[in-house]
């Protein structure tokens, strides 16, 4: 049985633990300030310590020219109600298909009971997948007469 790519490394291992947060009643000027200020594409909204949304750079963005403007909005109205999340425990095949099934770039990552932990970022993903083919690269070069 051939394992899958990322075989014993998991959600956890890569996922960020400074989450920016904010509730939802918060003024979507306030979120889009925490974004800039955290340099994040993404505020989680919580509610009880579970993640209740998400509000992303680009949901800010399009908001802006809409609905008379960003500083008539609340986080509830931008967000994006039950996001879907990974658990810490998720193997990166698992997330793969999570990105791949949900269409999105950014996944709340919950503990067992629910508890908004991290976050993890497609670019993230990728970014690690990229060190693996590098590393996979090298060996290839290594082991090849051609190079």
């Amino acid at each position: 049985m051939v394992a899958p790519p990322g075989d014993g490394m998991t959600v956890d291992q890569i996922a960020r633990e400074d989450v920016v947060t904010a509730p939802r009643n918060e003024d979507a000027t306030a979120v889009a300030e925490r974004m800039a200020e955290a340099d994040v594409g993404a505020v989680v909204i919580t509610r009880d310590g579970e993640p209740a949304g998400i509000v992303t750079d680009r949901q800010i963005a399009t908001s802006v020219g809409t609905n008379g403007g960003i500083e008539r909005l609340d986080a509830v109205d931008l967000m994006t109600e039950d996001p879907i999340t990974v658990g810490t425990d998720a193997g990166l095949f698992e997330l793969v298909q999570t990105f791949s099934g949900a269409g999105v770039r950014r996944l709340p990552v919950v503990d067992g009971d629910g508890d908004l932990v991290g976050i993890v970022s497609l670019d993230d993903l990728l970014v690690l997948l990229a060190n693996e083919f590098a590393d996979v690269g090298e060996v290839l070069e290594d082991q090849s007469a051609r190079f």
